[in-house]
């Protein structure tokens, strides 16, 4: 019985789309190929979470595949996706039961490095891949000049061959594909001199990808047909694409929101003052600094944060204050701030009054 999207996910269906997010990306990064070289369970686990992820994380597409027709609630003990004893019972009768139904391509996995700011504003780059694709020469049939074929004599050209299955129903004789032809009721003649036979050859292409604003360090991002293709020209795989973000040296992100420390003059904290705050497209805002601002008070300027146009959210830039103290002060200056000292009361200091009370 195969598994549903849920139970690959590990989530219930009742998951919210966060939940149903935070799962795959947590699973994503568990069984990555680039951090599980060589392991093979690992890259069918990988490609089974991006497919379940690619219906789940789509709502359409889950409400479809909620759906009875979709599920397992309308076949014969079939799960969610997976076929029942009597799909393949009926395919046996319609000839499909062992037909070479040609694989897809196979994923790629690649990681790619955005700046901060292109990874909080979107951007479009050229991605270089390398790939297999059709041979040009013998336009992806593996035969020297496309054409060079003689008919299967195993199956006589047909592309099918009689096999007998014993079923609860009883002995079943139904067609399969060939396995000397698989299927295409051919034989190259003469090999492709470019590819071989093998009908595909590895190339270099460069892909423009669109990233979109407020993609988030370490999530994955599946370019559907965009992986690699395969021989008989089925559907291609997948590209997948592990994010990296580069940090900044002034922001820090958490989510849509950002974060940035400012300093300001111990004078400018203790009387108040109008400070600039950069942002990160590179222009300063006007912010109004309260008088007796304290070191470390964080302010929240509504809507200067990362947008999210798919989901219609902007997020914050939150700004931590950190106080200054002058260096290096003259004998005159050293005066002065004594003078101030002597003239401040103990009851204006919250922190040492309530530290001396302590005592």
């Amino acid at each position: 019985m195969a598994k549903s999207f849920y139970d690959v996910l590990g989530v219930s269906k009742t998951a919210t789309e966060d939940e149903i997010k935070s799962a795959y990306r947590k699973l994503a990064r568990k069984y990555h190929p680039d951090l599980n070289p060589g392991d093979q369970n690992a890259a069918n686990m990988f490609k089974e979470i991006n497919e379940a992820y690619e219906t789940l994380g789509d709502p359409q597409k889950r409400a479809a595949y909620d759906r009875p027709s979709a599920s397992s609630s309308s076949s014969f003990g079939g799960g969610g996706g997976g076929s029942s004893f009597f799909d393949e019972f009926v395919n046996m009768f319609n000839g499909e039961r062992g037909e070479s139904r040609s694989s897809g391509g196979g994923d790629i996995s690649l990681n790619v490095t955005l700046t901060f700011e292109e990874a909080a504003f979107g951007v479009a780059k050229e991605i270089p891949v390398n790939r297999f694709e059709p041979c040009a020469a013998c336009r992806g049939t593996g035969a020297k000049g496309g054409t060079q074929f003689v008919k299967c004599n195993n199956c006589g050209g047909t592309g099918k061959v009689r096999f007998a299955q014993e079923t609860p129903f009883g002995r079943v004789v139904s067609m399969k594909a060939c396995s000397v032809c698989n299927g295409s009721g051919r034989i190259i003649k003469e090999p492709c001199p470019v590819c071989g036979g093998r009908a595909l050859v590895r190339k270099n292409s460069n892909l423009r990808i669109t990233f979109p604003a407020g993609i988030e360090p370490n999530q994955i991002m599946t370019v559907p047909g965009e992986g690699e293709r395969s021989r008989s020209g089925s559907k291609a795989g997948n590209l997948v694409l592990m994010i990296n973000v580069m940090p900044h040296k002034s922001f820090k992100r958490k989510g849509l929101d950002l974060l940035i420390d400012v300093p300001v003059t111990f004078t400018q904290a203790l009387l108040g003052d109008k400070v600039l705050v950069p942002t990160l497209r590179g222009t300063k805002i006007a912010f109004p600094l309260p008088e007796g601002t304290q070191s470390g008070t964080t302010f929240k300027l509504k809507g200067q944060g990362i947008e999210n146009q798919k989901k219609g959210l902007v997020g914050d830039l939150l700004v931590t204050v950190d106080i200054e103290l002058p260096k290096a002060l003259t004998k005159e200056q050293k005066s002065k701030v004594k003078e101030l000292h002597e003239l401040l009361k103990p009851d204006q200091y919250d922190k040492s009054k309530e530290y001396m009370n302590k005592k």
